[in-house]
């Protein structure tokens, strides 16, 4: 899988994207974003230095698109606020292969989350198949999953010692 970071001139490919998938949006209870709302968001995203936009390729089709921010909700935290893969390549693992490539892409951060949006059963099924559990519930509008990641030490810090209490 290939990821390229977003700019503003990625907007009609991830307009595109969400046109490809519908379903998603439908789920919202809302229509797909038009061009320009998909401008302003990319263009706000840009504004924050935590936030992430990427897109996603496989060979050289665009098969979706992930959006994650740093150190949210706290230092050491990754929220996954969208993971989006187009309506007619899902269910070929490429969400769970975009996911493990990103926790081998963040080996210093602590916990990774996941923001579902609405009643998606699916997405919950997903998040809870790659080890995610049940975080926090802000419903009606979203439920978070969080999964522990295994910090790795860096070369230049000693490993934590145990204490003897």
């Amino acid at each position: 899988m290939k990821v390229q970071p977003m700019a503003l001139p990625s907007a009609p490919l991830l307009h595109d994207l969400y046109r490809a998938t519908p379903g998603y949006f439908a789920l919202l209870g809302c229509p797909v974003p038009s061009l320009q709302e998909v401008t302003r968001d990319i263009e706000t995203a840009l504004y924050d230095p935590r936030r992430r936009l990427e897109l996603l390729y496989q060979g050289e089709e665009l098969v979706g698109s992930l959006d994650y921010k740093l150190d949210y909700p706290q230092a050491g935290d990754v929220t996954i606020n969208l993971l989006m893969i187009r309506g007619d390549a899902q269910s070929r693992g490429l969400g769970r292969q975009v996911v493990r490539d990103l926790e081998k892409r963040l080996p210093h951060s602590e916990r990774l989350l996941a923001s579902v949006l609405g009643d998606n059963k699916r997405a919950v099924k997903f998040w809870e198949r790659l080890g995610f559990a049940f975080a926090t519930d802000a419903r009606p509008v979203m439920t978070w999953y969080a999964k522990p990641l295994h910090r790795q030490a860096r070369p230049d810090q000693p490993l934590p010692v145990a204490s003897g209490k």
